[in-house]
């Protein structure tokens, strides 16, 4: 569909997009699971050149490499951008991998660093470690120090998350990752399951966490979770349960 060329305000920018990030969040838009107005322009992230400033902008000018995230309406040749959202690109990377990092990049780091920061002596789940978002926290939760138990399933994703450094590798479709975890810790469980599937898995991520773990629910793969009564985190271990989003992790520069 033709619209208008965006004309930037005081505060925004003008990016000619050159690569748009695909992200999951983008079926939860398609879906409706997170309902926006219509008509709806999707796409979370992307990079590109700025193409017009806006007046009273310091910091950037046309020809100015950027990429960005949290702004909704990136599958466009032209996004309108405020201006506290660029980040500026390094000579060394493309707007293409840059494009394919942000949010998941973003999303990875907040969640090893401020949601449950990791280091020596802590073991983490973490579900789905061959996708977008599992590849980059598995390497960063190893730069934390931390064990890595990761899921996945198929062989060939086994061996990307053992490339991005997990220290063991459940096949969850050959063997019961709650299982798996009770083994490999044993018995004690972890001390944080970061979990983007959400439905089919909640209930047993819960059961893998060792007394006083923290459940972090970042995503909806296979459905949204069930409510869980408080009562069932005391039972379970005096439990933490959080649901986060990136977009409260970057709310200001």
């Amino acid at each position: 569909t033709d619209v208008p060329d965006p004309s930037p305000a005081p505060g925004q920018v003008v990016v000619r997009v050159e690569a748009a990030g695909l992200n999951f969040i983008d079926v939860y838009h398609r879906t409706g699971l997170y309902p926006n107005p219509l008509p709806l322009v999707p796409g979370m992230e992307g990079a590109g050149t700025v193409a017009a400033v806006g007046p009273a902008i310091t910091g950037w000018r046309e020809g100015d490499r950027v990429a960005w995230t949290g702004v909704l309406g990136s599958y466009a040749e032209q996004v309108l951008l405020p201006a506290d959202r660029a980040v500026a690109l390094p000579t060394g990377i493309d707007t293409r991998t840059a494009a394919a990092l942000m949010l998941q990049g973003l999303t990875a780091q907040y969640l090893c660093t401020s949601t449950f920061p990791l280091g020596p002596g802590h073991t983490c789940l973490v579900h789905a470690a061959a996708g977008g978002v599992g590849l980059l926290l598995v390497q960063m939760a190893k730069r934390c120090g931390a064990r890595v138990i990761s899921t996945v399933g198929t062989e060939a994703k086994a061996a990307l998350a053992r490339g991005a450094g997990a220290d063991e590798v459940v096949l969850y479709t050959e063997e019961d990752f709650l299982e798996a975890v009770k083994r490999l810790t044993g018995g004690r469980g972890v001390d944080v399951v970061y979990d983007s599937v959400g439905k089919s898995t909640a209930e047993r991520s819960l059961d893998c966490l060792a007394p006083r773990g923290m459940m972090v629910f970042f995503g909806n793969a296979s459905g949204p979770v069930a409510p869980i009564d408080p009562l069932v985190l005391s039972r379970k271990g005096s439990l933490f349960l959080t649901r986060p989003s990136l977009l409260h992790y970057i709310a200001d520069r």
